[in-house]
């Protein structure tokens, strides 16, 4: 309906599955950062009184987020099958962009969980950062909708090229190119290697601050 009522091309793919199979990662992503950010506040108590490695609550809770993608994977199936969409050779490629989206939403959440002890203020603007992100990332539309002139933009978006990936997996469509994924991974080790230092050299003052 949506499809229809927009315009929006789909690559040959029925639009709900299209749309559907974007969703699994930027699902898995969006709730990793929403848990993940706030979870070192949410874990204040133990974090004042008992030492271990900090760095371990973001971890848990972006893991924590599989349980809910497993769930959404076993609906795609099942609309897939509906469809008559079957999954092909590429379907073996799900595992790995799975694990680049996870090391995505890991190495986004360890920046905004060190920075939110501090500014709380964060809180407010997620929603929003969220939101626009999403509308920035091909998860209503295909890439071929992204304008020339603001495709360097999109290629520096790390979430565009894992959707497009797990489209490519699950559903044959266009692949993202190996260029898209070589400079998406060496872009998500970078943030995630500073991410880090910073949440452990911040993690150094989470008793006193929170």
């Amino acid at each position: 309906m949506f499809s229809n009522f927009a315009k929006l091309p789909s690559d040959g793919i029925p639009y709900p599955i299209f749309v559907y199979a974007a969703l699994l990662p930027w699902g898995y992503f969006s709730r990793s950062l929403d848990k993940s950010s706030f979870s070192t506040v949410a874990e204040s108590n133990l974090i004042t009184k008992v030492y271990f490695p900090r760095i371990i609550v973001p971890i848990s809770a972006t893991i924590i987020g599989l349980v809910d993608f497993a769930i959404a994977f076993v609906l795609l199936l099942i609309m897939m099958a509906f469809y008559g969409v079957m999954p092909s050779w590429q379907a073996f490629f799900i595992p790995v962009f799975l694990l680049l989206t996870l090391l995505t939403s890991l190495a986004v959440s360890l920046w905004l969980a060190a920075l939110f002890v501090r500014f709380r203020d964060i809180a407010a603007a997620m929603p929003l950062v969220t939101q626009v992100w999403m509308f920035g990332s091909p998860v209503v539309y295909p890439a071929s909708l992204v304008p020339e002139k603001w495709r360097w933009l999109y290629d520096l978006n790390p979430m565009a090229g894992l959707i497009e990936g797990f489209r490519w997996a699950l559903l044959k469509a266009p692949p993202p190119g190996m260029e898209r994924i070589a400079v998406t991974m060496l872009f998500v080790s970078a943030i995630l290697l500073l991410g880090m230092a910073y949440f452990n050299r911040m993690a150094r003052k989470f008793a006193d601050v929170i």
